[in-house]
C-alpha cells in the first residue's frame, strides 16, 4: 500500500521567503527523483503557508528522502523559519495523491505539530485552517458550512 506524506508550513516572515523557496525548489526535486517516490504536489495557501503531498511506496524510502540531500538541510533551518508546522502520514489502498480536503483532515484527525522557535497562536492550539483552495471550491459549489 502506498504510504502519503502531507506537510503544512507557514513562513513568520517575508525576509525568509528567498531561502524558503530556494530550498523547497531544491528539496522538490530532490523528492521526484529519490527512490520510492511516485507524486509529489505543492500547494501555496493564504498568509505565507505551504503544503506539500508526497507518495511513497514505503515509510523506509520516505525517510531515507527526508534524511538526506535538500531536505534535510531546509530542515534545520524550519524551526526558525516558521511559526507553524506540521505533519502527517497515512497509508492508503488507492494510489495516487488525495486531495487537498482529504489532506487537512487527516492533517487536523492524525498530523502532528512539528518543532518551531517561535511557535504562533494556532500552533501552539493546533489550530490548521483548510487551504484555501479548498474553502474557494466549497464557495463555488455552494457549500454554506465554510
Amino acid at each position: 500500500m502506498p504510504l502519503i506524506s502531507v506537510t503544512r508550513l507557514r513562513i513568520r516572515s517575508i525576509w525568509f521567503m528567498p531561502a524558503f523557496f530556494f530550498y523547497t525548489l531544491r528539496a522538490n526535486w530532490q523528492a521526484r527523483a529519490a527512490m520510492g517516490n511516485s507524486a509529489v504536489q505543492l500547494l501555496p495557501d493564504a498568509q505565507r503557508t505551504y503544503w506539500t503531498c508526497t507518495q511513497w511506496t514505503d515509510l523506509k524510502a520516505m525517510r531515507a528522502y527526508v534524511g538526506s540531500g535538500a531536505h534535510r538541510e531546509a530542515m534545520r533551518r524550519l524551526a526558525h523559519w516558521c511559526d507553524e508546522a506540521s505533519v502527517v502520514h497515512w497509508e492508503q489502498a488507492a494510489t495516487g495523491l488525495p486531495g487537498w480536503d482529504e489532506a487537512h483532515r487527516r492533517m487536523q484527525q492524525d498530523g502532528r505539530p512539528s518543532k518551531v522557535n517561535h511557535p504562533s497562536a494556532a500552533h501552539l492550539a493546533y489550530q490548521i485552517p483548510q487551504p484555501e483552495i479548498v474553502t474557494k471550491a466549497a464557495k463555488l459549489n455552494g457549500d454554506a458550512s465554510t
